[in-house]
């Protein structure tokens, strides 16, 4: 059918998809296990600023079986038996160090906690949510060399290409720390993925769209992006009820426009792990009502890619 491998990657969608290359990569289905390790931030502690992102409120992301009052080996006893409840078909599972911002603190603390988590039966490897400006040559040497016998994954919270709108986020780093960060671990052989929001303040569908030839360039191997939900007991939700024209929340349909514009751009061998978020709806301050399940918003997504008869990297330019 045509474009149906358009991209070249050999994949069976119209999209690079993070999931196929997962199931070839270890031949079944993997699951992630989040874990809360009580980490915070360098712009919540003060070493860079207070009060964190702007959007930020992890309570919204993050499973409730996550509490840092407990051990990672408990958490991910916790965390294997909710998904089993929900994936019977998982038997192996990656530890997902997924709150705040999981590299925040000194190597041997780190060791520790990622040994303990590697130790535990099934688990595979870990995925590591971090800042660009909170890794070091010893850090990634250390899992450079885990990566020999795990898999290791490092994601990095970029969020935007544009530094006005990090700064008016609060984010702390410009976008040259992510590229830094993303070369540097991309370097010593290590999985490494970047997450973005779409529909921040000050950012237009135009300069979003442009962003994906910026984003190709990097040496990713996978790709988030999520829309931009406003939460509650942000600041960005106040910000909304003071001044929403400064906000384009985007309706569903302009949404997975943008979206399929922007994959239409992006290099095919960047795989695309998720596009949207999911907050619990009882944490919501947004006005919209069209929040959905995540993987209801990539069935659409594809339904769309469908329908245009398009896909990911039609209008890739090198």
């Amino acid at each position: 059918m045509k474009g149906k491998n358009q991209n070249n990657t050999g994949a069976k969608r119209r999209y690079n998809s993070y999931t196929e290359w997962f199931n070839t990569l270890f031949g079944k289905r993997v699951q992630k296990v989040s874990i809360n390790a009580g980490f915070t931030c360098p712009n919540r502690d003060g070493t860079l600023g207070l009060g964190g992102c702007t959007y930020c409120n992890n309570e919204a992301f993050i499973p409730g079986y996550c509490t840092p009052d407990i051990s990672v080996t408990e958490q991910i006893q916790r965390g294997i038996a909710f998904h089993q409840r929900r994936y019977r078909r998982a038997e192996s599972y990656l530890a997902y160090f997924q709150a705040y911002t999981n590299t925040y603190s000194d190597i041997g603390t780190l060791k520790a906690l990622y040994d303990e988590a590697l130790s535990y039966p099934g688990v595979l490897g870990l995925v590591i949510g971090t800042r660009p400006d909170c890794i070091d040559n010893d850090l990634l040497d250390y899992l450079a060399e885990v990566s020999r016998d795990y898999f290791v994954m490092v994601e990095y919270g970029l969020e935007s290409t544009d530094d006005k709108v990090l700064k008016h986020i609060n984010r702390g780093h410009d976008f040259a720390s992510g590229v830094r960060a993303v070369t540097e671990t991309a370097e010593k052989g290590i999985y490494t993925g970047a997450h973005f929001i779409f529909g921040l303040p000050g950012e237009s569908r135009e300069h979003i769209i442009d962003s994906s030839a910026v984003i190709s360039a990097l040496p990713l191997s996978s790709l988030k992006i999520r829309q931009l939900q406003l939460v509650k007991g942000t600041l960005m939700a106040e910000e909304y009820r003071d001044n929403p024209a400064i906000f384009d929340l985007y309706t569903l349909e302009e949404y997975l426009d943008l979206v399929v514009a922007f994959c239409e751009r992006i290099s095919p061998s960047l795989m695309i792990e998720r596009i949207s978020g999911e907050a619990p709806p009882g944490m919501l301050d947004d006005p919209r009502d069209w929040h959905m399940r995540s993987n209801e918003i990539f069935r659409l997504f594809e339904e769309r890619l469908e329908k245009k008869d398009t896909w990911q990297g039609r209008l890739y330019n090198k």
